[in-house]
């Protein structure tokens, strides 16, 4: 059984403080299940698996238990039951049994976001492939004439509920609905796709955002949080893509760090890619990010305009910080900041179905609108352009009107303006169109 255990609180003079486990609760994302013990302090503790049957013992130095673990919800996870026993020296054992080998991680996070001291183990079966978020009947994205695929990140999730706002408000949730939404209007747009890096309340390591995006072979990547502050004075969205060089503002560099922090809080430090040497992949960012930063910028600018037609801004130009997040070389992406939860009056509008469908409706409007302009290869869209490119040309004539020339060529009026990119009917003498072949 492969493990990485840590040991927490072995060095050191001193007495060992007692510690009680006040609390237990689960969450089952679709690749490993996660145990978090809530402790009324910090923990020296200890970790190892046993095997046939599988199962894996936690040991607390003084500790006690004030939590019935037949009352954990197991319902999806990969535990069996939690069993405890008092042992000699005031030690506290904890029996986790599995439905099998299992990989598992144990670290120990202190009190933040109003938690406590929380002991936290993830458990992974052993040999299991990670779960693909691709729809598997969607076309590859090497066959003619795909969908745009946009991979749509709910920040935070799970253990980490991200900024809490007035009323309880947790920026986890509130993202997650507004990924949704996105998604769905991705989805009935011809020519695209949405795909959602985390569908449910679990958290997602911030590396593995960018390479589940990578899995589902993504044209873009949308990361989406609400933004907070120790006043509630600041307010506005914001969309930011990364800097090479530093943030562009000292607000920018203190809400990278921020949002950078959420591996530390959902409990997996701040890693290196996974897959990849750390210079070889610093090498791959240099040469590939030039192009993807570019894109990023023009269609910020695109998003930046249509969230300034929908709601308050905090900043009217893209700004640019080096989010962990955005880090991914062969991807175009974007965090948008779709508002202070920390505001009382945005927190109340982030609530809303209706508020967070503008803020989705904007989202989509100006990444579609960029992509329409800029297609990648290989996509309808991109089709669609070259179809377009070899189309024969009208020179409009007194007397005609967008009727007659669609009549004429035996198009529908619709397909005429979509070609031109025309918002009415209005049409000028001189003017040369496009006629789209039926």
């Amino acid at each position: 059984m492969l493990a990485l255990t840590l040991w927490a609180g072995l060095l050191g003079a001193g007495p060992v403080a007692a510690v009680t486990v006040e609390g237990m609760r689960t969450h089952a994302g679709p690749e490993h299940t996660r145990l978090v013990l809530d402790l009324s302090g910090p923990a020296q503790w200890s970790a190892f698996p046993l095997a046939n049957p599988s199962r894996l013992v936690i040991d607390l130095n003084q500790g006690t238990l004030a939590y019935d673990p037949a009352r954990l919800a197991l319902a999806k996870t990969t535990l069996q039951g939690v069993r405890s026993a008092e042992k000699a020296g005031g030690q506290l054992r904890l029996v986790l049994d599995l439905t099998g080998p299992h990989e598992h991680t144990v670290f120990a996070l202190d009190p933040v976001a109003g938690m406590g001291h929380r002991l936290v183990v993830d458990l992974r079966p052993e040999g299991a492939p990670p779960t693909a978020v691709a729809n598997p009947s969607a076309p590859n994205a090497t066959a003619a004439r795909r969908d745009v695929v946009i991979a749509i990140d709910a920040g935070h999730g799970g253990e980490d509920p991200g900024a809490l706002g007035p009323g309880g408000v947790r920026e986890k949730d509130v993202v997650l609905a507004i990924a949704e939404r996105l998604k769905a209007k991705f989805d009935s747009a011809p020519g695209f796709r949405g795909e959602l890096i985390r569908s449910g309340d679990y958290y997602v390591p911030l590396r593995r955002r960018t390479a589940r995006a990578r899995d589902v072979r993504a044209d873009f990547f949308i990361s989406i949080h609400a933004d907070a502050f120790d006043s509630p004075k600041p307010r506005g969205a914001s969309v930011y893509a990364l800097s090479q060089r530093g943030a562009t503002s000292e607000s920018a560099r203190w809400l990278a760090a921020k949002e950078n922090q959420s591996d530390l809080i959902g409990g997996v430090g701040d890693v290196s890619l996974a897959d990849r040497d750390p210079v070889l992949a610093q090498v791959l960012i240099d040469i590939a990010m030039t192009g993807t930063l570019s894109q990023s910028l023009l269609a910020g600018e695109r998003v930046v305009a249509a969230l300034g037609g929908k709601t308050r801004l905090h900043s009217r130009k893209v700004e640019q910080a080096g989010f962990v997040v955005l880090k991914s070389p062969d991807i175009p992406s974007l965090l948008v900041e779709t508002g202070f939860i920390s505001n009382p009056e945005e927190a109340r509008l982030l609530r809303t179905a209706r508020h967070q469908n503008r803020l989705a409706e904007a989202i989509f409007e100006g990444v579609q609108a960029h992509l329409s302009e800029a297609p990648p290869p290989g996509t309808l869209l991109a089709w669609q352009e070259g179809q377009l490119a070899e189309a024969p040309r009208y020179k409009i004539r007194p007397g005609d009107t967008l009727s007659t020339i669609a009549a004429r060529h035996g198009v529908d009026t619709a397909q005429l303006k979509s070609a031109n990119k025309l918002a009415s009917d209005r049409i000028r003498v001189g003017q040369v169109l496009i006629i789209p072949r039926s």
